[in-house]
């Protein structure tokens, strides 16, 4: 008997290269990607655990798990990163490009 194709174990892999693309995107499309490829390829994986004869491209679904923490993990970490910028530079200095460059200039002479 031919063995199927796993399901969504090749969305897993593209949502978790997405979501590494996108993590320089504020964080804000990245991390659903990553969320979803992780659990896209959980399910995969635990799919060819219950039948293993059954289906192949396993090695695309544990890829696209792997590839979605690292998205999660590199979003999280450019959304801190964000924040902490906003929170050094100061949130009312963002609709005001005057403060904002005096305060970038007060950052860069510390």
């Amino acid at each position: 008997m031919e063995k199927q194709k796993l399901p969504n174990s090749t969305a897993a892999l593209v949502l978790g290269i997405c979501s590494i693309v996108t993590c320089c995107c504020y964080g804000v499309i990245g991390l659903p990607l990553g969320i979803i490829a992780l659990v896209l390829g959980n399910k995969a994986i635990k799919l060819d655990n219950e039948n293993p004869d059954l289906y192949e491209g396993v090695n695309n679904a544990k890829t696209g798990k792997i590839l979605g923490i690292v998205g999660i993990i590199l979003n999280v970490i450019s959304i801190a990163y964000i924040i902490w910028i906003l929170s050094l530079i100061g949130w009312d200095a963002l609709g005001n490009p005057e403060l904002m460059m005096e305060r970038a200039n007060e950052l860069q002479n510390r």
